[in-house]
């Protein structure tokens, strides 16, 4: 089974997020994939089974089978996109999320994914707790996203991850306006095994929408600012987010099972 590893939303090796993406000619047991996924300790690890003119697409991480996965996806679109049917200029995917498509718009790839709907909340003391500073503003959808007062403070937290697991939303999420760009954040994922994800695509679909509505513009300029770090183009569409990033290939690996 051949399995490719590529780093998603940046334009060089090691940086951005990895993920493995397994091609396979139908999908293995849920356990196995599992155990694949943890072997690799990836924050996912992408399973990808062509289906006539589209591929169905499994997202798992070391502790989970997730719902929705953009940086997983970009990195499988890369490799459908540049490895195995370099002659195709998109890819649809079936997913639980949906169908999902990437499509190659010059060094980048653009995905097409549904926007969150999210309602604000009521900032806690037990957010703040978990994150360890001020929290302006808090809203909700699949993921808890956070608002503070600056870059600086999204960079500098140093959040307490049993505090972060008892929190709502699958994702928690703390933004910030930036100043190279619109905004900065940081995500936290502990409760499917991910105490950072380097680069979230699929929190994004909250980030930028909210971002957009607070700026009053359609296109966001985002910066995850992870150890890792990496770089999104949004837009907002109507109810849909383009999120579009660079990815680069690191290996291919043939695993033996």
């Amino acid at each position: 089974m051949k399995q490719f590893i590529v780093d998603a939303f940046t334009d060089k090796i090691f940086g951005g997020n990895p993920a493995a993406v397994c091609v396979l000619e139908k999908f293995l047991p849920e356990d196995l994939m599992q155990k694949i996924a943890m072997e690799n300790n990836f924050s996912e690890t992408a399973f990808l089974v062509k289906e006539k003119n589209f591929y169905k697409l499994r997202w798992f991480t070391p502790a989970a089978e997730i719902d929705f996965c953009g940086h997983a996806t970009l990195a499988s679109g890369f490799v459908i996109l540049t490895q195995i049917e370099p002659n195709l200029n998109f890819v649809e995917f079936e997913t639980r999320h949906g169908k999902l498509t990437v499509t190659k718009v010059d060094k980048f790839f653009e995905m097409d994914f549904p926007a969150y709907e999210y309602k604000k909340i009521s900032v806690t003391a037990e957010m703040q707790a978990a994150i360890g500073a001020e929290i302006l503003e808090a809203y909700l959808s699949r993921d808890l996203l956070m608002v503070v007062k600056d870059a600086e403070t999204v960079e500098k937290l140093q959040p307490n991850f049993e505090k972060i697991l008892k929190l709502e939303g699958t994702t928690q999420a703390v933004t910030a306006a930036g100043k190279n760009f619109d905004c900065v954040s940081r995500v936290f994922a502990p409760k499917v095994g991910v105490n950072e994800d380097p680069v979230t695509g699929s929190t994004h679909c909250l980030i930028a929408p909210y971002w957009a509505e607070k700026l009053g513009k359609k296109k966001i300029f985002a910066r995850q600012a992870s150890k890792r770090g990496g770089i999104l183009h949004c837009e907002i569409i109507n109810q849909r987010v383009k999120i579009s990033g660079q990815a680069v290939l690191f290996a291919v690996a043939e695993i033996n099972i």
